[in-house]
């Protein structure tokens, strides 16, 4: 079924003055637009398209990537305001994502961006942004679990940390003093299930627990070294700020890492610094 906010895979059924008709499992069409279309394009080939509503209310094509899909959250910016709502910049040609006066919070200023989530509207079937989270991110739940690996977004800060929508569908705390690295609101990162409370909070973390964080690090590290001509300027006697700002790590996290490497004989050190090996 050919429904708005979704990418699907579609079959070219003919061609058009305006460009190709294609059509899903059901024979139902949706054009495609001669902007995305080129010669070689045939009767009976797939394609991989995004569908959504045009100003006239019809159902389109487009081989264009938006920026958000239906029941993803993300970060757009306001780009014009009118009495009835917000219009989004959603990535696509000649069309901006609505966000009505009754989905806002707080005040929407055109030019500022803002975390929003993208869902069908039951009544139109467009495509519709909201900034009111908590009607579709909870924790009631958990669909995660300790160690997975999981996309975030900085939704908002607080004085201890950050929180972030876990895949879309949680809410999540990354804490200030576990961070290595800036962080704003709108970012959208990998991060780690660190730890799931019985009241269903989920802390996060951007670096791996164990012995993986500790290869993660490693790994990280060594890139640094050959992306900076083999050589960095700390070592095990350096500021724990210092190596903070060069790896973007813990001192403790650096200090790991640099041993894994020691013990591999990828790097050697002198305390102060550290460098490649001939070997490596």
């Amino acid at each position: 079924m050919l429904k708005a906010g979704r990418t699907q895979t579609l079959t070219v059924a003919r061609i058009s003055d305006h460009g190709l008709y294609l059509a899903d499992e059901e024979q139902n069409e949706v054009l495609l637009p001669n902007r995305y279309t080129s010669l070689t394009d045939k009767v009976g080939d797939r394609k991989e398209v995004f569908v959504y509503h045009d100003s006239e209310n019809r159902l389109v094509a487009t081989t264009e990537t938006p920026l958000l899909r239906v029941g993803e959250a993300g970060y757009l910016r306001v780009v014009d305001k009118t009495t009835h709502g917000a219009f989004l910049d959603w990535g696509l040609h000649g069309k901006d994502l609505f966000l009505p006066n009754r989905n806002q919070q707080g005040g929407i200023y055109a030019g500022h961006s803002y975390v929003v989530y993208l869902y069908e509207d039951n009544v139109t079937g467009r495509c519709v942004a909201s900034c009111k989270l908590k009607s579709f991110i909870d924790n009631e739940i958990i669909t995660v679990a300790p160690r997975q690996e999981v996309d975030l977004l900085v939704a908002s800060e607080s004085p201890i940390g950050y929180r972030v929508i876990i895949d879309n569908r949680h809410w999540g705390m990354l804490y200030r003093n576990q961070l290595f690295r800036r962080v704003a609101v709108g970012d959208r990162m990998r991060g780690y299930v660190s730890r799931i409370t019985e009241d269903h909070r989920i802390d996060v973390s951007l670096q791996q627990q164990g012995y993986a964080q500790v290869k993660d690090s490693a790994e990280v590290l060594l890139q640094l070294l050959h992306d900076n001509g083999g050589r960095l300027p700390i070592g095990d006697e350096s500021d724990p700020a210092e190596v903070t700002r060069l790896t973007e790590m813990s001192k403790k996290g650096f200090k790991r890492a640099l041993g894994v490497l020691l013990k591999q004989g990828a790097v050697e050190t002198d305390g102060t610094s550290i460098r490649l090996t001939q070997s490596e």
